[in-house]
């Protein structure tokens, strides 16, 4: 029985990378069921690729497999992977820190080092800066097919040994949680943190109540407000800001039918810290 394949890369569609990637596949087995997380990863940037996975890939059935081509070191020494979730999907891709969510948050259980000479395309051989068409889909597409095994793809590897990326993560001191705003939701522009939902709850705050947070870029203070914690958008008017919990469980900020990212020039990674706290009451006198 074949499973699904689905394709996540870089390489974006203007061109025809990623058509060659489904040429592959179907030329593999015509009869495949082939999907796409994105092809819009920004170029290079492992750690987005790696948030998307954990983002998608525990939605899709068992047996699932996974290719993921955001590889800046094509024809290095990095090694090839394929992984198997603890829920039963696959995932191969370059271990560059494109599984550091997967292996953080969904657990890796059993990892292979793809064996490149008897994995790899026919008459591929002297190409070595496409390993996403020669390599990945390829092996992902016989993978999918069942015309191989899981212990087929190459020699077992400690799952542990799956190079991970730094990450930084939330803390609370007192009445104050500090994170990082790690990801963007992409097309409506909000905020989504590493602050989980269980740390945000030790601050006692409820649906509806008031949260003060700051956004600093390095030590330099971008933005500091108080806004409403919200069950969804329409917990606010629109143009309103808002604290709410995301789909990865985790907190995020948005501006009902606006973009905060846009509107306040804010972007992602480490350098971007965010800190919450119940807004303290204001007494008049």
């Amino acid at each position: 029985m074949e499973n699904l394949l689905v394709f996540q890369s870089d390489f974006g569609i203007a061109d025809g990378a990623v058509s060659a990637m489904y040429g592959v596949a179907y030329s593999v087995n015509r009869n495949l069921t082939i999907c796409d997380i994105t092809h819009e990863i920004p170029q290079y940037n492992i750690w987005e690729a790696s948030y998307r996975l954990i983002q998608t890939v525990k939605y899709w059935p068992r047996g699932s497999v996974f290719v993921s081509v955001v590889d800046p070191g094509v024809g290095s020494t990095r090694r090839s992977v394929a992984v198997k979730t603890s829920q039963g999907q696959y995932i191969i891709t370059p271990d560059n820190g494109t599984l550091t969510h997967i292996k953080r948050m969904s657990k890796i259980i059993e990892a292979r080092e793809i064996d490149e000479k008897s994995n790899r395309l026919p008459n591929s051989g002297e190409s070595h800066t496409f390993h996403g068409r020669d390599i990945y889909a390829y092996v992902g597409a016989r993978l999918a097919s069942g015309i191989i095994e899981f212990q087929d793809i190459g020699k077992e590897v400690d799952p542990s040994s799956i190079i991970e990326l730094n990450v930084t993560e939330a803390t609370k001191e007192n009445d104050i949680i500090t994170g990082t705003i790690d990801i963007m939701d992409v097309r409506f522009g909000s905020l989504w943190t590493n602050i989980s939902r269980e740390l945000f709850n030790e601050l006692g705050i409820g649906y509806g109540d008031r949260v003060e947070i700051a956004i600093l870029n390095d030590t330099r203070e971008v933005y500091r407000n108080i806004i409403k914690y919200g069950k969804s958008f329409a917990d606010v008017h629109i143009g309103e800001p808002l604290i709410y919990v995301n789909s990865l469980d985790h907190m995020a900020v948005a501006i009902n039918q606006g973009s905060f990212s846009k509107a306040y020039n804010i972007h992602t990674g480490s350098n971007w810290i965010i800190t919450i706290r119940k807004a303290p009451k204001i007494i008049y006198e």
